[in-house]
């Protein structure tokens, strides 16, 4: 009787296994999971009140020789150790290396050749982009600012280590010099993120400098030095701090840059100099400050005089420029809580008419959505600048895609495709310029948010505009593929393959739009979304 009554026991615990659901954990709670709460990072979700985050302020001389493409630079770094730790030696991010020879990039991907590809596309796939270009950085010096020794440093691929000559306890700061340059390369045939456009109609370039000065890294209480490669998918993790930048170009060049223009009545002619104040001061509509015919006339000029552009900002965590003698070039004020930023737009006679009729009031809609939906947007300026075939963002600037045809003509899909673009780069000063998450680790955290709003500016600012993308209806084409070939939102940018794209951005987006409109309501998800964005304003979620 006894073997018999654990026979039924032991028939009933199997007949309950089996009848168990083949659990996943879709939608199990993550306590368990979470990194415990601590006094650096709370279990509310917000900074604990020892949070800390480091700091490092630069000041920057550069110089673009047009002639040569070549960019010489020289930055002083004060850095400064907030941290908890004494440090030995300081990280940097040197992001041209990712196009020198040898490259990490080419020797971590898998290359894929198929029937019929492109010459360029069949040239990267082998490992190389198949021009005579020699990429990557050249670092002239690393040098103790106060004594003007030389410092050890390491270059590893896209880092550099330099070794300090003391250690530096917390709450010290250190200051060192790095001398460097390398040559701008033709964006339209390496497709990369800076480099520039070259117009062989007029033969000029319009140049957009990207990842353009070696960078500190972040050193945070959860990863201690942000140590991944620069791969080329995967983007930024970057420290705060303020910036003066002078950057030296010919002397017909327009020049629009992270941050505010210090020396306008040395580079501006009396009738520019009039408009740009002017601006700062209009709320209806763009004022032109560099009108077609005026920057169809500059197009013909070679000065070889030079002007320095001279830059400063403040609680940034990059610089971005951009520089030609192309560029027409018209601005407003907007009115954001008691700021009035000023949308200004960069771009060449071959943008218009749609540039000079759309982008700076697409500057405008984003950041008086953005700012309702978060917080008041703080700088004192947000550029849009035009070039083909982009879409890439840095704080306060960014550059976009988006062409009519020659003949000016556009289609409906180019007016939302180039709309689109604006909205969503501008919207990028949001998150990850001042929601500072880390790019390099996790996509979706600022390009899912992003996408999120920019649907939603799209949405209440432009009626009869698509707004399928980002959506639980635009999602579902991807769901229903194939689960083979999927990675999870959570994967490291790099390794996503062709997840990239919509678990960065759509995936991200659907369901924030399904807890806003159908879970939570709008009420609750908007407070919550805003109670996030000011928590972590200028520091490291």
């Amino acid at each position: 009787m006894r073997s018999l009554f654990y026979l039924l026991i032991l028939f009933l615990g199997v007949t309950y296994a089996n009848a168990q659901p083949n659990w996943q954990g879709k939608f199990e709670q993550l306590g368990s999971e979470l990194p415990t709460p601590n006094s650096y990072r709370s279990s509310s979700g917000a900074p604990g009140p020892n949070y800390w985050q480091q700091r490092a302020d630069y000041d920057i001389d550069v110089e673009l020789n047009d002639e040569t493409q070549m960019i010489t630079g020289r930055e002083t770094v004060t850095y400064y150790n907030n941290s908890p730790e004494t440090m030995r030696y300081l990280w940097m991010q040197l992001d041209q290396n990712k196009l020198s020879a040898g490259n990490m990039t080419d020797k971590t991907s898998n290359n894929i050749i198929r029937d019929s590809v492109p010459a360029k596309f069949l040239a990267e796939a082998l490992g190389g982009y198949g021009y005579d270009y020699e990429g990557g950085y050249k670092i002239n010096s690393v040098k103790d600012a106060a004594t003007g020794k030389d410092l050890p440093f390491t270059i590893n691929f896209t880092m550099m280590r330099i070794d300090l000559p003391a250690p530096l306890k917390t709450g010290e700061t250190y200051k060192f010099s790095v001398a460097w340059s390398y040559r701008e390369y033709d964006r339209m045939k390496y497709d990369e993120r800076g480099g520039y456009e070259y117009f062989p109609d007029d033969d000029n370039r319009l140049y957009t400098c990207a990842q353009w000065f070696p960078r500190m890294c972040v050193f945070d209480d959860y990863e201690g030095w942000q140590n991944k490669q620069f791969l080329g998918r995967g983007e930024y993790a970057l420290t705060f701090g303020n910036y003066k930048v002078r950057i030296t170009v010919p002397s017909d060049f327009i020049v629009g840059a992270t941050g505010w223009l210090q020396n306008p009545q040395e580079v501006l002619s009396k009738d520019q100099l009039e408009r740009f104040n002017k601006a700062q001061k209009t709320f209806d509509k763009p004022v032109m400050i560099v009108t077609e015919s005026e920057a169809r006339k500059n197009e013909k000029s070679r000065s070889k005089k030079k002007s320095t552009w001279v830059f400063h900002s403040e609680n940034v965590r990059d610089v971005a420029f951009a520089a030609s003698r192309k560029f027409i070039w018209d601005a407003m004020a907007v009115k954001v809580g008691t700021k009035t930023p000023l949308a200004q737009s960069l771009y060449p006679k071959e943008g218009n008419p749609l540039w000079e009729k759309e982008s700076t009031k697409a500057i405008k809609n984003t950041l008086e959505v953005y700012s309702a939906r978060t917080f008041d947007y703080p700088y004192p300026t947000a550029y849009s600048v035009h070039t083909a075939d982009q879409g890439m963002e840095y704080p306060m600037i960014c550059f976009n895609y988006g062409r009519p045809n020659k003949d000016g003509s556009y289609s409906q899909r180019v007016l939302e495709g180039m709309v689109g673009v604006i909205v969503h780069e501008v919207g990028h000063n949001f998150f990850p310029m001042i929601v500072n998450s880390d790019e390099r680790q996790w996509t979706w955290m600022d390009e899912g948010l992003n996408t999120f709003l920019e649907r939603e500016t799209v949405r209440t600012r432009y009626d009869g505009f698509d707004v399928t993308s980002g959506s639980p209806r635009g999602i579902v084409p991807f769901m229903k593929g194939d689960k083979n070939i999927m990675r999870p939102i959570m994967a490291q940018s790099d390794n996503q393959a062709t997840s990239f794209g919509p678990n960065g951005y759509t995936k991200p987006s659907a369901a924030l739009v399904l807890l806003r409109e159908t879970i939570m309501g709008p009420e609750i998800f908007d407070k919550a979304f805003k109670e996030y964005s000011e928590r972590w304003a200028f520091k490291h979620p």
